[in-house]
């Protein structure tokens, strides 16, 4: 058997004996205490019964005797009204020596047979009067309801005696009064004694015939055992016997398992691997033992000079590591390659790094490997793992950018020893990275942090690998910060600085990208070129800065006209363009209408105290209004830019028609696709034309 069967087995043994053995002591005791019960309330019932049959034979003695001293003449109807009263059954008035009937019983005289009727006779000169109870079956019936027990009235005194009245269920009868009949005792009755029937439904008694006494009787009460309770003994002993079983293995599966897990690494030690070590999960004689193998491992000689050297020439070439990670635009790689070239120097079981996110002030786990419990997820899920600054050891590092080095952090990765550097790069003069409240150029900005976990084969992380982290953080926080530089200089090369829409380069490549999906597809794409009306007035009249004011509020109007999949730009000054992918004419013609109605409706709020050039007044609104061009791929040109030109020749049309309207760009051939003849021109005021397919918007 093997250590974990024998630890569950003493456990087994050691919960339910006990429980076993209370359980019999405790079925063994209500047996007997109810059957003590059931042996009182037999004699109880027996002392009733007598004093119920001493009162009738004292009730028919008064019977007779009253009758017995009355004239002859007023005998028998007294003896008509005591019978009428209940008082007695049957009332005979005979001669001195007349024999009673061949059945009736003197109370006086025990009966040894059968008998049908207890009397009582008095005597007067010449006159014998005999007062009779008939024992039938509400005279029984009346001694059991006094008794609490059943009753039975047998045939006779000896075996085989009968039942001959009984209140007894009739399949109860024969063995109850079988057993009666049967019952010896020391004065030759019976009394006194207690059985139970064979089937042990039943206690029985007889009760010894003495005088005033003179009836063959037993009385029984139930005898059923407990069966209920000896149900839920057994019930509760199965449940109590699996609830043993399972902690028994869990017992021993928590007490053998790191046996287990010293056994397992004892053989890949033996096979070579001296790089594997048993995890200290807890400090009695189990953890010390495998805190004692792990130093075993760790001082063989040949291991621990491989590891220095391996240590030393880690840390000679992390320069050359630091300037590849510097020349990557990978955030995701290069915290991978810095994560595992870390746990590789250190020997550590397992690590993250986390990037603060500066919107939410909290910092975002981007990398992890080795880790346990709620931090054990998928790649795809680590941005969901959040931790706030300056909460915890993670958070607290990232609060105050020190590094700190322990044991036990708490509701984070858990672990028995960690280590943790904040990621740092030195901020620059216009950095968009830098906190704006920031003043000192040379104090270094916490980007994220660098964490480790449970270094294999010791038991804390040393100054050593504390020196070899803040190494690879520095040179993480550099290649982190180039990247975030990167991604904002592209971004701002597509963007433009004052509205925020996208520029004119942006727009060459969408535009040909847009046509191309258009073309592949079989779909339609409408360009709209719009253009604010007398721009140049503005900046004259109120200053540039209200000109600025203008188009930020004017490529804001046109952001809330459009659809998700519809693309703002800026071309240039007060020129805008917009891409309807999937829109014919008419859609194109209702985005106008609707973009212009934004516009013309609402005046631009600017500075209050802008004055108007021509007559000195303050204004704090300027009304504006746009002429829009429409053209529609491929009804106006075949390629991105015939599109983009035959919407230009559009606004020059709605500008030359008056302003503040918008003109459809007239057909054009485009290849493999015959032209169409031009509809009427559509103004703002004529609505947009009725669309010639049924695709797009």
């Amino acid at each position: 058997m093997t250590l974990r069967g024998r630890l569950t087995t003493a456990f087994l043994v050691v919960v339910l004996g006990p429980v076993l053995l209370g359980s019999v002591f405790v079925g063994m005791t209500v047996a007997t205490v109810r059957r003590d019960r059931a042996v009182e309330r037999l004699d109880h019932a027996a002392t009733t019964v007598r004093t119920a049959i001493g009162a009738v034979c004292r009730q028919l003695q008064a019977v007779a005797d009253a009758v017995g001293v009355l004239s002859a003449a007023d005998r028998r109807a007294a003896a008509d009204q005591l019978i009428a009263r209940g008082l007695a059954t049957e009332i005979t008035i005979g001669r001195t020596g007349g024999a009673p009937p061949a059945r009736w019983r003197d109370c006086a005289d025990p009966a040894d047979v059968g008998v049908a009727a207890i009397a009582a006779r008095a005597q007067t000169p010449g006159v014998t009067v005999a007062a009779a109870q008939v024992l039938d079956a509400a005279f029984v019936n009346r001694l059991a309801a006094s008794s609490g027990a059943e009753v039975t009235l047998l045939s006779g005194d000896g075996a085989g005696a009968a039942p001959t009245q009984s209140t007894e269920p009739p399949y109860a009868r024969p063995d109850v009064a079988a057993l009666a009949a049967a019952l010896p005792s020391a004065d030759g009755h019976g009394d006194g004694q207690v059985r139970r029937t064979a089937d042990g439904d039943r206690y029985v008694r007889r009760i010894a015939l003495v005088p005033g006494q003179p009836l063959p009787l037993a009385v029984s009460v139930p005898g059923g055992g407990p069966t209920g309770l000896y149900a839920l003994l057994i019930g509760a002993d199965l449940a109590v016997a699996a609830v043993a079983v399972l902690v028994a293995r869990w017992l021993a599966r928590s007490t053998t398992r790191p046996l287990a897990d010293l056994v397992w690494a004892a053989g890949r030690v033996a096979d070579g691997e001296l790089d594997t070590r048993v995890p200290v999960l807890r400090h009695d004689e189990l953890g010390r033992l495998a805190s004692t193998f792990n130093r075993m491992t760790r001082e063989l000689r040949t291991y621990v000079q491989a590891l220095t050297a391996s240590r030393d020439q880690l840390r000679g070439h992390l320069a050359i590591l630091g300037d590849t990670l510097s020349s990557t635009h990978d955030v995701h790689r290069i915290l991978r390659v810095i994560l595992q070239t870390a746990l590789s120097a250190t020997g550590a079981r397992g690590g993250v790094v986390l990037l603060i996110d500066p919107a939410e002030h909290v910092l975002v786990a981007r990398s992890a490997e080795g880790l346990s419990g709620r931090w054990d997820v998928p790649e795809a899920e680590l941005p969901g793992l959040r931790v706030p600054l300056g909460e915890g050891v993670l958070g607290t590092v990232a609060a105050t950018g020190m590094a700190q080095r322990g044991s036990h952090p708490g509701c984070e990765p858990p672990c028995r020893t960690y280590v943790a550097v904040p990621i740092c790069a030195p901020p620059t003069v216009g950095d968009p990275l830098v906190p704006e409240e920031s003043t000192d150029s040379a104090a270094p900005v916490v980007l994220g942090v660098l964490a480790l976990y449970d270094r294999l084969g010791t038991d804390e992380f040393d100054d050593a690998d504390l020196m070899t982290l803040r190494t690879f953080a520095g040179q993480a926080g550099v290649a982190v910060h180039n990247v975030r530089v990167h991604e904002e200089a592209q971004r701002l090369s597509l963007t433009d600085p004052l509205t925020g829409l996208w520029n004119y380069r942006y727009l060459r490549e969408s535009l040909r990208r847009e046509v191309e999906r258009a073309s592949r597809f079989g779909r339609m794409l409408a360009v709209l070129v719009l253009d604010l009306d007398h721009f140049k007035n503005v900046n004259d009249t109120y200053g540039h800065a209200a000109g600025d004011t203008v188009l930020g509020e004017f490529a804001r109007r046109i952001r809330l006209g459009l659809r998700e999949v519809d693309v703002a730009f800026r071309q240039g000054g007060e020129e805008f363009v917009v891409l309807l992918p999937e829109t014919d004419g008419f859609g194109a013609a209702t985005v106008a209408e609707r973009l212009g109605a934004a516009i013309r409706d609402i005046p631009v709020p600017i500075d209050r105290r802008r004055v108007d050039a021509a007559d000195d007044e303050p204004v704090d609104r300027i009304p504006v209004s746009v002429s829009i061009g429409i053209a529609v791929y491929p009804d106006h040109g075949g390629t991105a830019q015939e599109v983009l030109d035959a919407a230009d020749d559009a606004l020059y049309a709605a500008k030359n028609a008056g302003r503040d309207r918008y003109r459809m760009a007239a057909p054009g051939v485009s290849p493999g696709r015959p032209g169409c003849p031009n509809d009427r021109a559509t103004t703002r005021p004529g609505g947009p034309q009725t669309p010639r397919q049924n695709r797009g918007r």
